[in-house]
């Protein structure tokens, strides 16, 4: 889904959203302008992609977050398992792990997770 795609620009405007949340717009336009030399009206058109996405919302000149970065970086992981693994999250860890291979850190984290899964917990 469209929704959970950002470019690299929209993914570094994020992160300062996230960063400074709840934030207005003025601090975004004096922080993007310092560190990429964005004029206002960019900085806008940055923002109003990304709350058109259901990711902030501006409300009155004050930027907040309605999806939290982990949330988000959730659902971007969801989106890609589904489409490209049709939702199998064995078949993802199986074709990453033949490639990269596992160190004994990563195994005994996964074993973890499972276990933690197994017994109810999240």
């Amino acid at each position: 889904m469209e929704q959970y795609k950002l470019g690299e620009m929209e993914k570094r405007f994020a992160e300062i959203i996230w960063g400074h949340s709840p934030v207005s717009t003025r601090k975004l336009v004096e922080l993007r302008e310092k560190e990429f030399g964005w004029k206002r009206t960019t900085t806008y058109t940055m923002l109003k992609r990304l709350c058109e996405r259901g990711i902030f919302e501006n409300n009155g000149g004050t930027v907040a977050t309605v999806i939290e970065k982990d949330d988000f970086i959730y659902r971007q992981s969801q989106d890609f398992i589904d489409r490209t693994f049709q939702g199998s999250l064995p078949m993802f860890l199986t074709l990453f792990s033949k490639n990269k291979g596992l160190s004994d850190d990563e195994i005994a984290e996964i074993q973890q997770l499972i276990d933690r899964y197994k017994e109810g917990g999240r």
